[in-house]
């Protein structure tokens, strides 16, 4: 047995985030490899995501977008190894303040029972800014810190900028149109544009083509306007082989996430402070 699993066997890590797919686009390749090394994932997903968009309508027949993007979490989860998955039904598109006290709350409780030896979340900037998944930051992090020195680890995941601009211009050049200047409605210069210096990378190079499958499996959110749709494996590889992170401060915890840095590249540990 390798180092990594003997490290990871029994370990348990929580993911919180904020929507259906948010868990494959941030760190998909990570998680599908903490469940490979013996390691429990956990996802906590604060909405079923009812108000997004609809690649075509013929896929929610029934009018009710929740029902199916939970579905398709759940098959995304499957493809990533993830043991098991809590959907909640905070508002979506109102996550940063309804329900605060509450989702505080279940974040606790979610920790405590399953024991979660690390958690993964948003950083500030929740990728591109939207305000769901700063919520979602704001909220994980007041929950972790409220359990003081029986907090697990924490770890903000963040995406390298210029990563989706590699994506959206690789789709162009596969036939893919219009997608240079936004898909989602957003600019794909907007992700990572103020994401700060990670600690660490994981190199997710073996778990990429899992990662395209899983976020291929949100259906309603994919079609002829989302660029995942039009990459192949290869670029696939070449562009979403690295995941990044920060271990928040106060350094609660053990390490967890650190071990998949093994032999890939390490950061300065004094980017570590928010």
């Amino acid at each position: 047995m390798a180092a990594a699993d003997v490290a990871l066997a029994g370990r348990t890590v929580l993911a919180v985030f904020a929507h259906p797919d948010d868990e494959s686009l941030a760190c998909g390749g990570t998680l599908a490899r903490l469940s490979d090394l013996g390691a429990r994932v956990v996802l906590m997903c604060a909405s079923s995501g009812r108000r997004g968009s609809v690649s075509d309508p013929n896929l929610v027949p029934d009018g009710d977008l929740g029902r199916v993007r939970t579905s398709e979490l759940h098959e995304a989860a499957r493809v990533l190894g993830i043991a098991e998955v809590l959907v909640f039904e905070h508002p979506d598109g109102d996550l940063r303040w309804a329900d605060a006290p509450q989702f505080d709350r279940e974040i606790v409780a979610a920790i405590q029972e399953y024991r979660a030896d690390a958690v993964i979340t948003f950083a500030e900037d929740g990728l591109y800014w939207h305000v769901d998944h700063v919520g979602v930051h704001e909220r994980t992090s007041d929950a972790v810190e409220s359990l003081g020195d029986d907090a697990p680890a924490l770890y903000y995941v963040t995406m390298p900028h210029g990563v989706m601009r590699g994506v959206a211009e690789t789709a162009v050049a596969s036939g893919g149109t219009h997608l240079d200047t936004g898909f989602w409605g957003i600019v794909p210069d907007a992700f990572g544009v103020a994401t700060q210096r990670p600690s660490f990378v994981v190199n997710v190079d073996e778990w990429v083509p899992r990662k395209l499958a899983a976020l291929l499996c949100h259906r309603t959110q994919m079609g002829p306007n989302n660029p995942f749709t039009w990459i192949g494996p290869a670029d696939a590889r070449r562009l979403l082989a690295i995941e990044q992170f920060r271990r928040a401060r106060p350094l609660h915890g053990a390490s967890v996430l650190e071990t998949l840095a093994q032999g890939t590249v390490r950061i300065d540990p004094t980017a570590e402070a928010p």
